[in-house]
């Protein structure tokens, strides 16, 4: 696989780190449980959409675009990196936020939605739910081109084949961590949302022919459909590679940690953000990684990891969003 033909931005100049989990692993008394820190990625306040905007970024400069344009929810890690990368770069950013929980949007939120003003946003356009979102970022694309100025679409999550190459570059990362770290990862654990994290791990690994099974936990979507976009968009990744992709069979996205819906808290995902703050001093996020890490524990717990193996989650940022939920996380 050879990326370097892609051109890329560097937003974080080294590998991050692969850290033991031991006091978490002594608490569920199974699996040695290791941790990958992509919450501490470069730009503002870190997370995995970084990765990925290092390849679209580089493609928006290619393309001469002067501004950022790019959709997600109202508390969205994806917006607040995308808004970062355009302030590195010199760049406006308009966003588009879909309220996928009616009511949800409020101008004067903490976490993200303060992000969002702090670092100057051209503008918000807010959307309710089913909102067709690639004409809501058409449209602003045009009335950007009537003044002049050149947009680039950037889609939710980051999440096309040139984005989830960010993915492929960690999977690459991960083996090359494992191998000289001594550790050989029994199963890998991700939160699986727009599926350009989940896609591009898959493709990695698979490319790689490291052997090591990928469990997404799911955060919006019935587990069916969720393979079924993550396994697409394997498919268009691997192809724009150049590799053979991965078989429908190794998509996995368990369905049972969502809670009441997207964003929407669940006593299963406040247990993992207290447990790793409390045990290991590691801050989750309400909408992705705590129910991704509750679906790790629910795992241990009932026996899926064999006592003696070792797997990795990755850590996909997102703890901004925290401030948000304090009254549901509160003691």
């Amino acid at each position: 696989m050879n990326l370097a033909r892609f051109p890329r931005r560097r937003y974080t100049p080294h590998a991050t780190a692969i850290e033991p989990l031991d006091n978490l692993s002594a608490a569920l008394g199974g699996p040695r449980i290791h941790i990958k820190r992509d919450d501490t990625l470069g730009l503002a306040a870190g997370g995995n959409k970084t990765r990925k905007l290092e390849f679209l970024v580089a493609d928006a400069l290619a393309q001469g675009a002067d501004t950022l344009i790019t959709v997600g929810a109202v508390q969205s890690n994806h917006c607040r990196l995308t808004l970062a990368a355009a302030a590195r770069e010199g760049l406006k950013c308009r966003l588009v936020l879909e309220e996928r929980v009616p009511g949800s949007y409020d101008p004067a939120a903490s976490g993200n939605n303060f992000l969002f003003d702090l670092m100057g946003v051209e503008t918000i356009k807010v959307a309710p739910a089913g909102t067709n979102l690639d004409e809501a970022m058409t449209s602003i694309g045009a009335d950007l081109a009537g003044q002049g100025r050149r947009g680039y679409v950037i889609p939710g999550g980051g999440s096309n084949p040139l984005g989830a190459l960010g993915y492929v570059a960690c999977a690459n990362e991960i083996i090359e961590q494992g191998f000289e770290m001594g550790l050989a990862f029994d199963h890998i654990v991700c939160a699986s949302g727009s599926a350009g994290t989940h896609a591009g791990l898959l493709v990695g690994l698979h490319g790689r022919g490291a052997g090591i099974p990928l469990i997404g936990v799911n955060v919006r979507r019935p587990r069916a459909e969720q393979e079924s976009n993550v396994h697409a968009l394997a498919v268009a990744t691997a192809k724009l590679l150049g590799v053979p992709a991965p078989e429908r069979a190794e998509v996995t996205a368990l369905d049972e940690w969502v809670g009441p819906g997207y964003s929407l808290p669940s006593d299963e995902m406040v247990e993992a953000v207290r447990m790793l703050a409390r045990l290991e001093g590691v801050l989750l996020d309400p909408v992705y990684t705590g129910k991704a890490m509750a679906g790790l524990i629910g795992l241990a717990r009932r026996g899926a990891f064999k006592s003696g193996e070792t797997v990795l989650f990755v850590h996909t940022g997102g703890s901004p969003a925290l401030y948000a939920y304090q009254d549901v996380l509160r003691s």
